[in-house]
């Protein structure tokens, strides 16, 4: 079958070159058992060639499983997979077939492979070595004959590197590679793409049909689609439904379209220059210093509505540490509250209040002296990564009275992974 049926049966969109390279070697290696590996950022479309390869090989009138390994919890995952036996753990009520079990003559993908646990890892590579599995809570290994074809958007070898994925693994699976563009790597399909996902809208809610001015088209051929084919369709959905003006503007698109430019979260920056593998204690301490840095943001514009002469961050760094300490003299002044220091300290900069506290003070806004006092303290406090860590979990399960989810949502990590950290730390949890 050539490239253009292939696309066609699947519904595949695009002419670049790097695509029509990505479908080839696909049906290339269909019709052989060897394990392939699908590379490409989320979004761009990866779920497309385990189904070109299944359909296309002589597995086709056998089962085709599809498994996102990252939705799994890491309690069950290995019983998702292989299966278990009756009263192999709490609830085991009776015997299960895992996926490999359903799958035997078949095809089975796995989508997210670098989120599957190190245990389950190990139980996955001897599948694919041998062909064997052992269920959960069995001793006995059973045979399974399935073509396994896996996805991820992280880079594998940096997860070698950080000790997160085995490496004879990802040998094993990475026999044949398929790496799938990104949308900017393919520009002359954004058009395309984008007339075929607002077509499809337009007919479907019997809306009339839009066109794209000159303006619009360079602007989606330019911008970078960070959410690929994915981010693409949901903003032709939108445009068709919410525009009035059939002719599409730039500045129309503009208004849906994320100023990508912008850092909304904190990105801790790995070995080689990106944030793909980066493990969850670093996403952990970079929330730690954005959410310090706010703090500082808020003291600065504290102190200039206070009254201050200047900002909280440069009374800090031309104060010495100590001086303004907590047992220093404080008044108030309708609602500032202001801490004196010695006036000898050489700081004329602040605002003197003799008249009204005694010669020889200064009186500088409350939130300056706490700032002050930042260096002396953390001499005394434990800055061990495993402390904050802990304290960042159990401030984001009490903000959100024990709901795991919306806590890992909070700190940047996954479900699976702030229940590991839970049991480390032996966070107890109000349900």
């Amino acid at each position: 079958m050539d490239i253009q049926s292939i696309k066609q049966r699947f519904g595949i969109i695009g002419n670049s070159p790097l695509l029509n390279r990505a479908i080839d070697i696909a049906a290339q290696v269909a019709n052989t058992d060897l394990s392939v590996l699908v590379l490409g950022e989320s979004g761009s479309g990866k779920e497309f060639f385990p189904k070109i390869i299944h359909e296309l090989s002589a597995r086709k009138h056998s089962s085709y499983v599809a498994i996102n390994c990252g939705a799994i919890p890491e309690g069950t995952i290995d019983s998702e997979l292989f299966g278990h036996e009756k009263g192999s753990f709490t609830d085991a009520r009776e015997a299960r077939k895992g996926y490999f079990e359903e799958a035997n003559g078949g095809t089975i993908f796995l989508d997210e492979v670098a989120e599957l646990p190190l245990s389950t890892q190990v139980r996955l590579l001897r599948v694919l070595e041998t062909g064997e599995f052992l269920k959960v809570g069995s001793s006995k290994a059973q045979k399974t004959n399935v073509r396994v074809v896996a996805a991820t958007n992280v880079n594998v070898p940096e997860q070698i590197q950080l000790g997160r994925f085995r490496e004879d693994l990802y040998y094993r699976l990475n026999a044949i590679t398929i790496q799938v563009p990104s949308l900017r790597q393919r520009p002359e399909d954004i058009e395309l793409l984008f007339r075929k996902f607002s077509t499809d809208t337009s007919e479907k809610y019997h809306i009339p049909p839009l066109n794209l001015s000159e303006e619009a088209r360079r602007l989606l051929a330019s911008y970078a689609w960070p959410g690929n084919v994915r981010q693409l369709k949901n903003v032709s959905e939108q445009i068709t439904i919410i525009e009035k003006d059939r002719t599409l503007s730039a500045e129309a698109l503009k208004r849906s379209l994320p100023d990508m430019n912008v850092s909304r979260l904190p990105v801790f920056l790995g070995r080689n220059g990106n944030a793909n593998g980066m493990n969850e204690r670093e996403i952990l301490y970079s929330v730690l210093f954005d959410m310090q840095k706010d703090i500082h943001q808020l003291q600065e514009a504290v102190a200039q509505l206070s009254g201050g002469h200047i900002p909280a961050s440069r009374a800090a760094d031309e104060i010495p540490a100590g001086i303004a300490d907590r047992s220093a003299p404080t008044f108030s002044s309708g609602r500032d509250t202001y801490t004196l220091i010695p006036a000898e300290t050489g700081h004329d900069n602040f605002p003197k209040r003799s008249e009204d506290h005694g010669r020889g003070t200064i009186a500088i806004p409350q939130a300056q002296a706490e700032v002050i006092n930042e260096p002396a303290q953390a001499e005394d406090e434990d800055l061990s990564l495993e402390k904050r860590e802990k304290i960042l979990i159990e401030k984001a399960l009490a903000k959100y009275h024990g709901n795991r989810r919306k806590a890992a949502a909070e700190l940047g990590i996954s479900e699976r992974t702030i229940y590991r950290k839970i049991k480390e730390h032996g966070i107890a949890i109000e349900e």
